[in-house]
């Protein structure tokens, strides 16, 4: 039995003059075409042999029995198709015609072939259009896209994207490609069958070679991101995390945790911690704390007293993203706020800091090195109290 080979083409499948070049110093070496595929060619390993090959093209995929018969009785042997593209190959020896002796009369086989790729290309286009709106919804209806980038919610699109910029780049290359030989043979110019193709097999092979590596590792993001992220009750206990905790900003023994108003999954959603991760903020912290001081009233007496806080932490893969992702961060949850009541100051430990305080509410927007914090807590302690907490607690992450 022959042994089959497998090697990557070495250029687009409308290069035809490369292709019957290139299946010709394979068969000087000894592997003869059996089949073609998408990225592949498939031979078989036999006696090293001088053979011309040609390429026949026709807008069907599969050739008549008729036609190969034609082919045959001129010396011309069937090997493989693949999309429009009709291999034929013949000793030197045989000293075979060409299949076509008349340039204007093959382009007119071209016809066909070149609105078919005319039309693919249009789709294509028009498909990619969609995609780049999608994306740009994606990433800037709210007008958070350092957000959206940083919490990961960009990387299936973007993976899509990439697909489709490659699919696009291909479509345009092809249609462009048919139309410029349809114009050369219109001209009397025949096709090079011995068209130089190790410099296009080169370039072919690292592209290809690329394409697979960033859609491999972008497709690989997602799974890693459902692995990593994970959502927990809240211990009351402190823990070894960047987060800044409601006990230490109330600093007030008699503070008790608030009964569970929504449990699922055995987590109390109203005192949890969330980690997520992305490429762009490998460490990514959420939480919520809701506590209760029994016997102490909210001062409108609509209730007992109950502070509340919430955080938000990432560490930055990319330091130069903390000034746009507070921005973000601030559209995010500003609401009917206006930006003016978000109020940059200083502080010595601090690269940046915005405060936010309305009655009962403040709300803090902070980085250092490459940590971000943003603390929305509820309740009477001073803004000082939570800015201080976070001086702590950054301090974790931001190298």
């Amino acid at each position: 039995m022959n042994k089959t080979v497998h090697k990557l083409r070495p250029s687009d499948y409308w290069r035809i003059g490369e292709h019957e070049s290139w299946f010709a110093d394979m068969a000087a070496k000894g592997l003869h075409l059996k089949k073609m595929g998408i990225h592949f060619a498939k031979f078989v390993k036999g006696e090293q042999k001088k053979m011309r090959y040609r390429i026949d093209v026709s807008i069907k995929k599969k050739i008549s029995p008729e036609q190969i018969l034609m082919y045959a009785e001129s010396g011309w042997d069937y090997v493989t198709s693949y999309n429009s593209f009709h291999v034929f190959s013949s000793p030197e020896e045989r000293k075979a015609p060409e299949l076509h002796t008349d340039p204007p009369e093959q382009a007119y086989t071209l016809k066909e072939l070149d609105k078919k790729l005319a039309s693919n290309a249009v789709i294509v286009v028009v498909s990619a259009i969609l995609i780049i709106v999608m994306n740009f919804a994606i990433w800037f209806l709210d007008g958070t896209p350092t957000l959206v980038m940083v919490e990961g919610g960009t990387v299936q699109p973007l993976i899509l994207a990439i697909f489709f910029a490659y699919t696009v780049y291909n479509s345009l290359r092809a249609s462009i490609s048919i139309r410029a030989l349809r114009r050369k043979l219109i001209e009397g110019k025949p096709i090079t069958h011995h068209a130089p193709w190790k410099k296009h097999h080169r370039l072919h092979s690292t592209i290809a070679f690329l394409f697979t590596v960033v859609v491999g590792l972008s497709a690989i993001i997602p799974f890693v991101q459902l692995v990593k992220m994970d959502t927990k009750t809240l211990p009351e206990a402190n823990l070894d995390l960047p987060i800044v905790r409601l006990a230490d900003v109330e600093e007030n023994p008699a503070l008790v945790r608030a009964e569970p108003s929504y449990v699922n999954s055995n987590v109390d959603w109203g005192n949890r911690y969330s980690y997520d991760w992305s490429p762009w903020a490998p460490v990514q912290y959420e939480t919520d704390e809701q506590g209760v001081v029994p016997g102490e009233m909210w001062e409108d007496e609509s209730g007992e007293y109950s502070p509340a806080i919430h955080t938000q932490v990432y560490q930055l893969s990319i330091p130069t993203l903390a000034d746009n992702l507070i921005s973000d961060l601030i559209e995010r949850y500003r609401y009917e706020d206006s930006r003016e009541d978000f109020v940059e100051t200083e502080h010595p430990d601090l690269d940046f800091l915005i405060v936010h305080v309305e009655k009962e509410m403040k709300e803090v927007f902070a980085f250092k090195g490459k940590a971000v914090m943003h603390v929305r807590y509820y309740g009477y302690a001073d803004i000082n109290s939570v800015i201080e907490n976070i001086v702590e607690k950054i301090t974790l992450i931001s190298d």
